[in-house]
Formats: structure tokens, C-alpha cells, sequence
């Protein structure tokens, strides 16, 4: 069957010079900035056929460029294949950066064309930027791959619910009240918030517009005496217009946020350039002073309150008793039953759906195997959907939204004989996964400081991961948060990441991935605490929140130092005590020999 692509490449050329733009560009985007985008926006996996969560189309009169990163090396260059596209491995040796590309691409007063609406406004700046170089300009107001695309999804409008203060812990009064001294303090009296996520915290609800992120497509201004709040009415259902009103917040339609800030006279506005759309700040009069800078809610919802910790917990109980007896499943069927990567991750997702207060898993699960492991955000499909076999790797990246919080928990399991190679990369992941965890740490340090305790066993052997060590989770929200993180490499931006405070969770994920062959990650949540304050300082710690056996069947035991074995010894048996109340007598049995001390 011959691909489509070509022909869509064609179409979008043919508009491109009916518009007269020279260089189009096409990021995964949409309105918000999402990480992940519903339906309706995934313009650039139309047009190139890459199906990844992350990357940015490039298109010119005779040719093409995908930029994505290292999670998607492997599944880029396979989708891709016969597209007409070259594929950019972002961040790669010699590889130029996407506005280095269209600097040494675009001619001599060419115009550069994207949707206004999907490309934030700093990526917005620096693209007029560049025209300006070359004498040229940008055209922002046309969606050229929505002209063409026939057939394309319509935009989500679902229902909304409430988030239960015995779930959030703080009211959407209070979270206004230290916005509005946040705003007060940097000197503004509006803010603009496109991030869907720090629209639903700070308005504690929750909504379906996004696959397995709880969000609602929407704006938000805030004032020092109004919240304004611009959705679909198709969103809204019988009396929560009331109960918003309630709330000192008003309704205005979805499409109204653009005339509503071009009408805003005399005003300073403080907005994040990295989430709000280029055509809202390019809709700002010139009587407005621009404040760009971070939502002050991105700090504040990742920090944990006391109700957000208890409630994760629970949920991680709940999630920790799925995985198990998953676990313990393919364990004891493995060789004895046909189950492949489609039908291990639905025994999965029907063992959370057994939990109280399941909503939806958090992601769509990777359960790879084999080779398919090695590509780090593997999907399978009926026509890649491999058969489990008792020998190899089996890799489970997964998780779950419940009332009580949001998951994400990554095991890879030895299925039966595994290769001495394979037992010294898991070893090595293994410890630095541990390694990790157990850090004591003085206040004040962040991801970057202590990435090299995961990698470290790693890099000994001279392999990497191309991708962060981890992130932060959100709370019944996206699976991947700011402003948390582990990572070695400082951003393109300078930022050099959050300081470590206490009530942030952040994920704990190192890896191997060998093209061809396998792909090993262990992961596990890490929330941070206070530990002993002395004359050094304030000392900070992790406790590990996630609960599944670690596979003792693939470690060499021999290659792990005393405190290591101590600290897996200590978290099994956390993980024995914490879940073997919910399991039967079988299970329970097979989870005391999968938690022994080693």
C-alpha cells in the first residue's frame, strides 16, 4: 500500500504557493501549548505520518525535515520511511537546531508560515526574528495543513467535572488569593493562562478533551478582581455555569480570548511565552506592558499539599496491587498460554479498572517486547502486536489517573533466559535507579545535581540514555509536569531546572535501550521530604511512593554494593507489607518469593 504522504507534501506546496511562504513549519502543538494535543490537532502526524507525541515538520518548495528527540530515534526513522522527509535527530552530533535550519534555508525575502495559534509566542518571536535577517516576513494567520486535510477530526468539547476538595486540598479562592499577590508582586493586574493544566488545578476541575489528560480546552484571565474563564459551551453542563459564578468566575466563549485581549487598554500582562499562542500576544495594543515569565501556578502546583500526598499515596497502593498481580500473571502463564504486547497491556488496564475511583490509564501503555523495547515510546498495533515468549525482556511503562492522583510506573521483566549482557544492563539500571532514591541532599539542589547518581553505573560501562532521568507528575493531570526534573544536560535555554522542594514527585527512570535487540527501564515516583536541618543546612531525601517488585530474576547480585542490596531489600519488604493485605494466598505467596531479600 503506498503511502500518503507524498501527496499530502504536494497539496501543502501547492497552498504554500498560493500564500506565497516559502518555509511552512508544523509543530506538535495545539492552542495551549499541550504537551499532548487531541484529534483535531495533530496536524504534523498527518502530514509526515509520524506518530510520536513530540517533534516539529519543517517544509520547503523541494524539501522536507521532522526534528524529534532521542525517545524517538528508532520509531521516527522507521515511520518516515518512503515519506519524502529527512529525519533531524535533535540534540545529535552535527545536526542543526530547527532555527538554524530555516536560517540557512530561508531566501532572501521569503516568508516563513506557521498557524499562529499553535506555535507559542517565543517560538513566534524568534521565526520573525529570522525573517527579519533576510529582509522577509511571516504569515501567521492560515492554517495551510488544515486547508488540505479532508476529513479531520472535529475539536473536543466534552464535559467537565469538579474536582472534590477531599481530593485537592485547597480551595480555588485560596489559589486565586496567592495568584493575585504573585501577580501584584512582579507588577501586573492581568494574566493570561493558555497551560490547560494550571487552568484545571487552579480551578480544581477536570475534563476529557485530550486522550489520558484530564484537561479542558480553555483560556483563563485573571485580574485582580475577575477570573474569566473562555470554553466551549458544549463543556459546560447544567448548573456549573451557576456554581463557577459562585466562584467569582465568569463564562465567555471559547474563540472570544482573542478580541477580549486585543481590547485590553492600559494594562500589564503577565503571560508564559513558552505556553501562550503567538497570535494572542501578537493581539495585545501597544498600550500594554508585556511581562513574560512562568505561570506562578507552574511552581505551585508542584509542590504537594498535604491532602495531594495522602491521596497520590493511596492511589499508588491501588496501582502498586494492579501491577502485582499483572506481574504475577505473566510470571506464572508465560509459555503456558499465547499472550502478546496487545493483550498483556489489556489484562493490565483491566486489573486498575478493578481499583475504586479508576478514571483512565495516563498514558497509552507501552508494553514492548523484545526488540521493541528499544524504542523508548514504543506502541504497538495489530500489525506489530509480537507474541511473549519465555525468554527475553518484557518492558511496562504504564499508569493510571484515579480520584486520588495520577501514576506512572515502568518494570521490565525477565520472561526466562535472559543473555549475561542483558543481566549486566538491567543490574546497572537497577542500581542507579536505587542510587537515586536513596540520595541525601542538602536544600537547594536540583535534578541536575543529582542525575549522575542514576547514570553513573551506566556511564561506568560507557552506555547513556537519550532522554532525562525524570519528571515531575502532575495530580490527576498531565503524567509529565514542570517545573521538576531530573536531566545532566543544562536547557537550551539556560534554565537550569527547579530547585527540589519539599512535596515534589518526580520520577526515577534510567534505561538501556540497544537498537535491534532490547530495552530496559525501571521507573518509580520519588516524592521529596525534609530530612535533618544542622549547621550545614536544611538535608533532603526521597520517599519512594511506587509499590511493585522489582524482577530479582534478572540481577546480578554480585556486581551490587551492600547499601544497594540493603536499600532493595528495604523497599521490598515496604512493598510486601504495603500490598500483600489486598492479594490472595496464592498471590501472596508469589510476592513473598518476588520480594526476598537478596
Amino acid at each position: 500500500m503506498s503511502s500518503p504522504i507524498p501527496g499530502r507534501l504536494l497539496a501543502l506546496r501547492e497552498q504554500m504557493k498560493r500564500y506565497g511562504v516559502d518555509l511552512y513549519v508544523i509543530p506538535t502543538a495545539d492552542f495551549h501549548g499541550s504537551e499532548y494535543v487531541g484529534e483535531y490537532f495533530k496536524t504534523r502526524e498527518y502530514l509526515t505520518g509520524f506518530t510520536g507525541s513530540a517533534g516539529t515538520a519543517v517544509v520547503l518548495a523541494d524539501e522536507a525535515g521532522l526534528w524529534t528527540d532521542g525517545r524517538y530515534f528508532i520509531q521516527a526513522e522507521t515511520e518516515l520511511s518512503g515519506s519524502g522527509i529527512t529525519l533531524y535527530r535533535s540534540g545529535a552530533e552535527g545536526v542543526p537546531k530547527i532555527q538554524e535550519f530555516i536560517q540557512a534555508k530561508l531566501p532572501q525575502g521569503g516568508c516563513i508560515g506557521f498557524d499562529g495559534r499553535t506555535v507559542s509566542a517565543k517560538s513566534g518571536e524568534a521565526y520573525r526574528k529570522l525573517a527579519k535577517e533576510k529582509q522577509g516576513k511571516c504569515l501567521t494567520d492560515v492554517d495551510l495543513v488544515g486547508a488540505i486535510w479532508e476529513g479531520r477530526p472535529m475539536l473536543s468539547g466534552k464535559p467537565f467535572f469538579f474536582l472534590e476538595e477531599a481530593y485537592h486540598g485547597k480551595s480555588t479562592a485560596d489559589k486565586l488569593a496567592d495568584l493575585r499577590k504573585e501577580m501584584e508582586r512582579v507588577g501586573a493586574n492581568v494574566h493570561i493562562v493558555s497551560s490547560l493544566y494550571d487552568i484545571a488545578w487552579l480551578l480544581n476541575i477536570r475534563g476529557r478533551d485530550i486522550a489520558h489528560v484530564p484537561v479542558v480546552l480553555s483560556y483563563l484571565v485573571v485580574t485582580l478582581r475577575e477570573c474569566i474563564w473562555f470554553v466551549q459551551n458544549e463543556a459546560l453542563s447544567d448548573g456549573q455555569e451557576e456554581m463557577l459564578a459562585a466562584e467569582q468566575i465568569r463564562i465567555m466563549p471559547y474563540e472570544a480570548v482573542y478580541p477580549y485581549v486585543a481590547a485590553l487598554q492600559g494594562k500589564a500582562a503577565l503571560y508564559d511565552p513558552a505556553t501562550v499562542n503567538d497570535r494572542i500576544v501578537g493581539s495585545l495594543s501597544q498600550t500594554i506592558q508585556k511581562i513574560p515569565g512562568k505561570n506562578p501556578t507552574e511552581a505551585a502546583k508542584a509542590v504537594k499539599n498535604p491532602t495531594e500526598i495522602k491521596n497520590t499515596i493511596a492511589a499508588h497502593i491501588k496501582d502498586g496491587v494492579a501491577f502485582a498481580r499483572f506481574m504475577y500473571w505473566i510470571k506464572t502463564h508465560i509459555g503456558k498460554e499465547r499472550i502478546t504486547e496487545l493483550s498483556a497491556a489489556a489484562y493490565l488496564e483491566a486489573e486498575r479498572r478493578k481499583q475504586e475511583h479508576f478514571l483512565d490509564v495516563s498514558f497509552d501503555t507501552i508494553c514492548a517486547y523484545g526488540a521493541h523495547a528499544a524504542m523508548m515510546h514504543y506502541a504497538a498495533t495489530p500489525d506489530s502486536d509480537a507474541v511473549l515468549e519465555p525468554r527475553g525482556f518484557l518492558l511496562v511503562d504504564s499508569g493510571g489517573h484515579y480520584l486520588e492522583g495520577t501514576t506512572d510506573i515502568t518494570r521490565t521483566l525477565a520472561l526466562g533466559e535472559i543473555s549475561d549482557e542483558m543481566q549486566r544492563h538491567y543490574t546497572a539500571v537497577l542500581r542507579g535507579c536505587l542510587n537515586l532514591a536513596s540520595a541525601r541532599f542538602l536544600y537547594g539542589c536540583r535534578g541536575q545535581n543529582l542525575d549522575i547518581l542514576a547514570r553513573g553505573p551506566l556511564w561506568s560501562l560507557e552506555i547513556d540514555y537519550q532522554c532525562g532521568t525524570g519528571h515531575g507528575v502532575g495530580h490527576l493531570l498531565n503524567v509529565h509536569e514542570g517545573p521538576n526534573a531530573f536531566r545532566w544536560k543544562q536547557q537550551e535555554n539556560g534554565e537550569q531546572g527547579a530547585v527540589l522542594e519539599e512535596g515534589m514527585i518526580t520520577t526515577d527512570e534510567p534505561g538501556v535501550y540497544i537498537e535491534g535487540a532490547y530495552g530496559i527501564r525501571i521507573e518509580n515516583e520519588l516524592l521529596c521530604r525534609k530530612a535533618g536541618k544542622n549547621a550545614y543546612g536544611q538535608f533532603m531525601h526521597f520517599e519512594t511512593i511506587t509499590y511493585a517488585p522489582m524482577d530479582l530474576d534478572a540481577i546480578d547480585v554480585c556486581v551490587m554494593t551492600k547499601p544497594e542490596k540493603e536499600f532493595l531489600n528495604q523497599y521490598h519488604r515496604t512493598v510486601y507489607d504495603t500490598l500483600s493485605p489486598y492479594m490472595t494466598e496464592e498471590e501472596k505467596q508469589w510476592l513473598q518469593k518476588y520480594t526476598r531479600a537478596i
